[in-house]
C-alpha cells in the first residue's frame, strides 16, 4: 500500500475489508447483485455522499475535487480509486491498525477541531462515536477525545481508567499535541 499520512492510513486501515470489497465486486460483473448490497448496506450506515461518490467512480469519474465529500470518505474514495487502477495499492483487510499511528492522526485532527475545522471534528466525533460502540478499552480511550479536544493535557486525568494499551495511545498523542500546538 501507498505510504499514506498516519491519519490517512488509519481511516483506510479501518475501511481496508469494506474499500477492497468495492473494488472487487465493482469490476465483476456476475457479482453486480453483492456489489450493490454492499451499496445498499453502506447507505443504511449514513454513507450517502460515498456510495454517490463510489458509483461515479465506478462509471469512470476520476476527479474527486467534483464529488464534496468530507475528509474520512474522501481518503475512502481515493483508496477505492487507486484500487481501481493499481490494485497493488489495495489494504491489507487482515492487517488491524496499528495503535502507534493513531496518534499522530488523532492529535492532528484535535488540533485542527480546537482551530475550528468542522470537519475534523465531525470526522473526530464520528470516530469517538464508533470507538464507543466497540465498548471495553475502545470505549474508555473514546471518552478522552472531547477532553483532549477542550484542552486538557493532564495525562494522569487522561489515562485513568485506561488499561496499558490505551494509556500509551493517549500518551502518544499527548506527545504530538504538544509538537503540534507549538506551530
Amino acid at each position: 500500500m501507498k505510504k499514506l499520512p498516519p491519519h490517512e492510513a488509519q481511516v483506510v486501515m479501518a475501511h481496508a475489508e469494506f474499500i477492497c470489497q468495492v473494488v472487487e465486486l465493482s469490476q465483476n460483473r456476475e457479482r453486480r447483485g453483492d456489489f450493490e448490497t454492499l451499496l445498499r448496506i453502506a447507505l443504511e450506515n449514513g454513507w450517502e455522499r460515498l456510495v454517490a461518490a463510489i458509483r461515479r467512480i465506478v462509471a469512470g469519474e476520476r476527479e474527486l475535487r467534483n464529488l464534496q465529500l468530507d475528509l474520512e470518505d474522501r481518503i475512502i474514495a481515493e483508496a477505492i480509486l487507486r484500487g481501481i487502477q493499481d490494485p497493488t495499492t489495495l489494504p491489507d483487510p487482515s492487517q488491524r491498525p496499528d495503535p502507534s499511528l493513531a496518534a499522530p492522526g488523532l492529535a492532528g485532527m484535535i488540533v485542527a477541531a480546537r482551530r475550528g475545522n468542522t470537519e475534523a471534528l465531525k470526522l473526530i466525533s464520528d470516530m469517538a462515536e464508533q470507538m464507543s460502540r466497540v465498548g471495553g478499552p475502545m470505549a474508555r480511550l473514546a471518552s478522552v477525545i472531547r477532553p483532549l479536544i477542550n484542552g486538557e493535557r493532564d495525562a494522569a486525568r487522561l489515562c485513568r481508567n485506561l488499561d496499558q494499551k490505551s494509556e500509551q495511545v493517549v500518551l502518544g498523542i499527548l506527545q504530538e499535541l504538544k509538537s503540534l500546538e507549538l506551530n
